[in-house]
């Protein structure tokens, strides 16, 4: 099945738009089909525990595929020619998320309009409300607001920490939501605009060292730094690890200098000493994870119930529905993964790692192929911070790497950064909707290589000399033959030898 259908004119009719994103509409409607199959799974086994049905146990799965269908048919009435398979791969996560949360329990089915249910179709609006708002190229005017973007940053924190409630370590806002998550979205947007205008600058180097000048330095130092500084009072370690990563994969993006990357690796150095040294609540995961059996009633009780239940699961797992997800604490959020593993085995966690790096893979894709550098640095930093949080999720879970309380993206129970996620595809599709390789450019491309090869041709059929000229109305017959000299007595006139001198070209080079 190829994935690159013939781009729309320019005077083309919604039934063009509707054929040109047949490619979309089948994966779509496949992901549809693996989440009803899931959906009957659970179903299934309820009904063998002896659970009653209820008459809304469907609606989860009635609400996904009513998304489907707006998300497709919105973007063909906004004749949308950017990359099919993102949204696909998204429809596939963001549904394996929501049947999860479904299996758990997250869904109070007697209560329809509760804030679980509506987030999915909230997260959707706000995907086509910005990848259709900011399509055609109007992303670049996120650009101008580059204080705008950080001012929103620092203030996000600042309000969090005045008003905000601790709970577990964090600040939370009301009802434990985290509006910080917000800050994934505005820091890219302006560290992208910032490293666009200074690329240059940010480019120098010395002795193995990045040496930009101080006035273009001084604004992003002092900018991190005060975030920096709210995050860690905030002990938001995991937002703090994914921003910084974000910035290091932005500028390397910005300037081709890989060195940043070195010198980012020799900060995350720094931090986990300033972490060790100085904060109990990061010492205390650090030692769990070093040494869980040393406490596994109290600290480590949590990561050593996800493990034993991804070992229980084995390669096939034990069923979607007939697990134990409610023996590890916080299941549905931070532990997710482990309920993956314990009951569709290696081969479903093998399969939600695969979906990530499709979606990561076309995303830097996008970025690969975008001409803006503006657009190009904000899709980078985009999947940078959703690459991040993914690993640092996984690591967490499989023991890899310490806890952080980071959710993995469009499948953990998180409100705030399911919508970020949705926020963040939407401007991914606005931009791949203006990249070379979408069916727009291709359009595009298309007339103008036509009318670049047509207007040579006109030059030259102006500029050629007429070699064969129409005969004029008394010249239809062929011209008279010359009479003979030699019949006439009258000698031919002598020709000469003489040749006439050549005119030497003007041309230096001669």
């Amino acid at each position: 099945m190829t994935l690159k259908p013939k781009p729309l004119a320019p005077d083309s009719t919604l039934l063009d738009a509707w054929d040109l994103r047949w490619p979309e509409r089948r994966l779509l409607l496949l992901c549809l089909l693996c989440m009803t199959l899931g959906f009957l799974m659970v179903l299934g086994s309820g009904l063998a525990a002896g659970r009653a049905l209820h008459p809304l146990d469907l609606l989860p799965l009635f609400v996904y595929a009513l998304c489907l269908l707006v998300m497709h048919l919105s973007l063909v009435a906004a004749r949308f020619q950017g990359d099919q398979i993102l949204l696909a791969t998204l429809a596939f996560l963001a549904g394996f998320g929501l049947l999860a949360q479904y299996r758990l329990g997250a869904f109070d089915t007697a209560d329809p309009a509760g804030p679980g249910l509506l987030l999915f179709p909230l997260g959707v609006l706000l995907m086509l409300t910005a990848c259709v708002a900011l399509m055609h190229g109007r992303y670049e005017r996120l650009a101008a607001g580059l204080w705008i973007w950080g001012g929103l940053s620092l203030a996000l924190v600042a309000v969090l920490l005045l008003i905000g409630q601790r709970y577990r370590g964090a600040v939370y806002g009301a009802g434990l939501i985290t509006p910080t998550e917000l800050l994934k979205v505005t820091v890219v947007l302006f560290l992208a605009s910032f490293i666009d205008r200074h690329a240059k600058p940010l480019s120098n180097w010395g002795k193995g060292f990045p040496r930009p000048p101080l006035r273009d330095l001084l604004p992003l130092a002092g900018f991190l730094a005060v975030l920096a500084g709210l995050l860690l009072f905030q002990r938001d370690l995991g937002m703090l690890i994914i921003l910084g990563v974000t910035l290091l994969v932005m500028l390397f993006a910005g300037t081709g200098r890989i060195g940043y990357l070195v010198l980012g690796a020799l900060g995350a150095a720094g931090l986990g000493a300033l972490v060790l040294a100085f904060f109990s609540h990061g010492q205390s995961r650090i030692a769990a994870w070093r040494s869980p059996f040393d406490d596994p009633t109290g600290n480590s009780w949590q990561i050593l119930q996800g493990l034993s239940g991804m070992y229980s699961g084995g390669l096939w797992g034990e069923g979607f529905g007939r697990g134990n997800p409610e023996y590890t604490p916080i299941a549905q959020s931070d532990f997710i993964y482990s309920v993956i593993g314990e009951e569709l085995g290696f081969v479903g966690c093998a399969l939600v790692i695969v979906f990530f790096l499709i979606f990561f893979s076309r995303g830097l894709g996008i970025a690969d192929q975008t001409r803006s550098s503006f657009g190009k640095l904000v899709c980078v930093g985009l999947v940078s911070v959703l690459a991040t949080q993914t690993f640092l999720n996984l690591g967490g879970v499989t023991k890899f790497i310490p806890l952080t309380g980071i959710t993995l993206p469009f499948i953990s129970h998180g409100g705030s950064s399911l919508l970020t996620g949705f926020i963040s595809l939407g401007l991914i599709l606005a931009i791949s909707e203006s990249a070379p390789g979408s069916a727009r450019r291709q359009t595009v491309t298309t007339k103008r290589a036509r009318a670049g090869a047509e207007a040579p041709r006109r030059r030259v059929r102006e500029a050629a000399p007429d070699l064969h000229p129409d005969p004029s109305p008394g010249e239809g017959r062929s011209p008279a033959p010359r009479p003979d000299a030699r019949a006439s007595g009258t000698a031919p006139p002598r020709r000469t030898s003489r040749k006439k001198p050549v005119a030497r070209s003007k041309d230096p080079l001669d």
